[in-house]
């Protein structure tokens, strides 16, 4: 048994300053303020480990390019916090994506903290597609939907899908129907046609204001259908990709936001040439961006920094920032009795941040990594 004090642990009600946690095993056995004896934390922040909901590597490492580097990538995000995360497989033929889910699937079983997939492509608008290899976009009919989630085992949790692509509409019902988030994202569809996706069962945008039709106040585009829809939207946090400005636009409900990092394998590595879904890729100053047209591709962000940045940048409460990096995205995944929160009886999954909201240290189910 751990017991943990000297911190100021954040719950989804508020923070516990001095709070202390009490771990027992993997889990979290009682929370509670006030002066106590044992590991004395010197007054850090305690958080919720974080769970990205998409990322494609990290460390040197492509998520699609091996079972072994799908378990480095994992291993080096859980060094940053990250104590659970959905695998995102971009744009390929069916068959290297039915490869890389049975990958996936067998991770689910035996790499802790691996929760399950997301297909970020192939069903995806070819004038959104951003840094997903256009040569390989579908229509998602039901045979192809079929072939991926049997090949998924049960572990595809979310599918990206622009729905104005022929059979959208009819592919989000379907993946509602097995359990599935359908999400809305790399897509060019309107107001309507979007709210008309989540009127059909969506309840996801992938990462808002990139890869679909910006902001127009005659033509507002997916984000607000988003906003009016009440459904969660990923925000890549990294400075890059959505201005803090337009971040603070996303704010509405602080339960509805749900930072991710959509790192790919120069995360921790640095600048230089890599290669994602089958394209180059070049990254300077720690953006990444398609050799061919400039293009997003990508981020070098870990979910310690988005987080940081939410406070520091957007403004966001360290309280709701943890609910977007944690809570949010555990509800989303049907995960909320296990995770996502620091309360007794959920999985020992904590970061530990100083004073400057900077990692220190992480504890995965009762166990300090190093």
């Amino acid at each position: 048994m751990t017991l943990l004090t000297n911190a100021r642990v954040v719950t989804p009600s508020g923070v516990l300053d001095p709070g202390w946690v009490r771990v027992d095993g993997t889990s979290i056995a009682e929370i509670g303020s006030g002066e106590a004896s044992g590991v004395d934390l010197g007054g850090a922040w305690v958080l919720p480990g974080f769970i990205d909901l998409h990322v494609h590597g990290g460390g040197g490492h492509d998520f699609t390019a091996s079972a072994d580097d799908l378990a480095a990538g994992v291993a080096f995000h859980a060094s940053r916090g990250t104590t659970r995360t959905l695998i995102s497989l971009v744009t390929a033929p069916l068959d290297a994506l039915e490869t890389q889910l049975s990958w996936v699937a067998d991770a689910v079983k035996t790499l802790p903290g691996v929760v399950g997939a997301h297909l970020e492509g192939p069903f995806l608008a070819s004038a959104r597609c951003g840094a997903q290899n256009p040569a390989h976009l579908l229509d998602p009919t039901p045979a192809a939907l079929d072939r991926l989630l049997d090949a998924g085992r049960g572990c595809v949790r979310v599918v990206t899908v622009a729905p104005e692509r022929p059979g959208g509409p009819a592919a989000i019902e379907q993946l509602v129907a097995a359990g599935v988030i359908a999400a809305v994202g790399h897509t060019d569809a309107d107001y309507a046609t979007t709210l008309s996706a989540f009127e059909r069962g969506a309840s996801l945008v992938t990462h808002a204001f990139n890869g679909m039709r910006g902001l127009h106040h005659r033509e507002p585009g997916p984000v607000p259908a988003a906003l009016d829809a009440g459904v969660a939207r990923e925000l890549i946090n990294d400075g890059v990709h959505v201005h803090p400005a337009a971040a603070r636009l996303l704010l509405r409900g602080p339960d509805e936001v749900v930072l991710v990092t959509d790192a790919i394998d120069a995360t921790g590595v640095g600048d230089g040439t890599y290669v994602l879904g089958g394209q180059d890729v070049v990254v300077s100053d720690g953006q990444a961006r398609l050799a061919s047209n400039g293009s997003l591709a990508g981020s070098t962000l870990t979910m310690d920094v988005a987080v940081r940045r939410a406070v520091v940048d957007v403004g966001m409460s360290v309280v709701d920032a943890s609910v977007a990096a944690s809570g949010t995205p555990a509800r989303l995944l049907g995960l909320a009795d296990r995770c996502g929160a620091i309360a007794p009886g959920l999985d020992a999954d904590l970061v530990v941040l100083d004073e400057s909201l900077r990692l220190t240290r992480v504890m995965r189910q009762g166990a300090w990594l190093s």
